[in-house]
């Protein structure tokens, strides 16, 4: 990652260490960038995954976007509360997930609450809570081919034809994410996301023959969001680029995204020539990546073991022991989820902290 920035700040020797650091003015670019590239606030139905964060949905709201995606209810609650528009839960319910869901919709009136289903049976117990009166937006969730979740595209005519029936619901359209297409290669990713697309407008024709008035369509995420937004109509779910991580700003050099966050860490010791360790270990940083985050002060450092508390690195130059480095992390989203909350700094200078509000699965 060719990044210049000095993500080091006034204050950084008070903060103790390892600590999530946000850094305000690139996440603003991030987001203004983002809604410029859509084409307008109005079609982003952006992933709060990512933050988790009452203030981040404040900065977003004030910036037009109104939409918001969630995976837990918490967050679904956080955006309500915050006062979204609208708030797609795009996580299948089941379990007790049905009636904390179904008090959400009821708590929060002046948002418009959507659910995502691909289980007929499961839909027929959500749509037990609601009445003709009341009907759910439901969106058909969508298996573009990353085998998670979804009805495959094939049998999506068949399905909704049968989950059209089911009392209580209004299945308005189809939630198409496609986090399988993590291709580096620009033409490659914008080909496999064209064939998806192609099916997923013949399934869009098909819905408006059998009774629907231009179906809702949520679609992609970030590495495909710059593709989704030539489709007139589409509504776009990124969620990493408005933070950004080292992962992302690798892996897809055709996002003009600049990372927003970086972990504030400290040399703790010197145990041996060549080598040092950082107090930032597993709990302080997402190991669902081999690669799980690089030295922004020392982009040629290599990382060696790494445990609960410790992580040690190798460099031709070892970093005085109590030195204050940033780690820019592979994934942001599942770091973020690691702390409480957040230093937020702007212009070089400490600004704030922001609570992590949907950490836990319920608020």
């Amino acid at each position: 990652m060719n990044d210049c920035f000095n993500y080091h700040f006034s204050g950084e020797e008070l903060i103790e260490s390892p600590s999530l650091v946000y850094y305000l003015d690139r996440i603003e670019e991030n987001t203004d960038r983002a809604i410029a590239m859509a084409g307008g606030a109005e079609r982003l139905w952006p992933h709060a995954k990512t933050h988790k964060m009452a203030a981040m949905v404040r900065l977003q709201i004030a910036r037009g976007i109104k939409r918001f995606k969630c995976a837990t209810i918490a967050e679904a609650q956080m955006c309500a509360r915050e006062g979204a528009s609208h708030v797609l839960l795009s996580y299948p319910l089941t379990g007790p997930m049905i009636s904390h869901f179904t008090n959400l919709r009821a708590r929060y009136s002046k948002t418009r609450f959507w659910a995502i289903g691909d289980d007929l049976t499961q839909l027929e117990k959500l749509g037990k809570n609601f009445t003709a009166a009341s009907l759910l937006d439901t969106l058909i969730d969508v298996n573009c081919g990353m085998n998670r979740t979804g009805v495959p595209l094939d049998d999506l005519e068949n399905f909704y034809l049968c989950a059209a029936k089911i009392e209580g619901l209004n299945i308005t359209g189809l939630h198409c994410y496609d986090g399988h297409l993590g291709i580096s290669d620009i033409e490659k990713r914008k080909a496999e996301v064209s064939k998806i697309t192609e099916k997923v407008l013949k399934i869009k024709a098909f819905m408006e023959g059998h009774g629907i008035e231009n179906p809702v369509l949520v679609m992609g995420g970030t590495p495909t969001f710059p593709f989704h937004k030539e489709t007139p109509g589409v509504f776009l779910s990124p969620g990493t680029i408005f933070v950004n991580d080292f992962g992302y700003s690798q892996k897809f050099q055709d996002l003009s995204f600049s990372a927003g966050a970086a972990i504030l860490t400290r040399v703790i010791s010197r145990p041996s020539p060549g080598l040092f360790t950082l107090d930032t270990g597993h709990k302080a940083i997402a190991s669902d990546k081999t690669d799980r985050g690089i030295i922004a002060d020392l982009p040629n450092a290599k990382p060696l073991a790494h445990s609960e508390e410790h992580w040690v690195w190798s460099n031709d130059d070892i970093p005085q022991t109590g030195t204050v480095l940033y780690i820019i992390p592979s994934h942001i989203c599942p770091t973020t989820a690691l702390y409480p909350g957040v230093h937020v700094v702007s212009d070089g200078k400490l600004s704030g902290y922001w609570e992590v509000t949907a950490r836990n699965r319920l608020l």
